[in-house]
């Protein structure tokens, strides 16, 4: 059961990977590299939970509190321009 689990997760992968390297915009690649962190955080409970090692899960934790602050970086970076670049913030207060 778990690995047929492992398997489709492995599948997963591989095509959100080609979704990545193919998608048409920044945010189609954004997507697809949160969904790999995603699956990657499923994988490494699964492979935890095999191999007997419940420190898996916590790495998995943490790697997916990275997934998210990476995620919500990149997307702030492309809503905002360059990190630590305020204008636009203060352009806002202005108006």
């Amino acid at each position: 059961m778990f690995a047929v689990t492992t398997l489709a997760l492995l599948i997963t992968v591989s095509l959100t990977l080609a979704r990545a390297v193919l998608g048409p915009t920044v945010f189609d690649r954004l997507l697809a590299s949160n969904t790999i962190g995603t699956c990657t955080v499923l994988l490494l409970a699964v492979i935890g939970f095999l191999a007997g090692r419940p420190e898996f899960l916590d790495l998995a934790l943490v790697y997916g509190l990275l997934n998210l602050v990476g995620t919500v970086a990149v997307l702030k970076f492309f809503h905002d321009g360059k990190p630590g670049d305020h204008r636009r913030d203060e352009e806002a207060v202005r108006q």
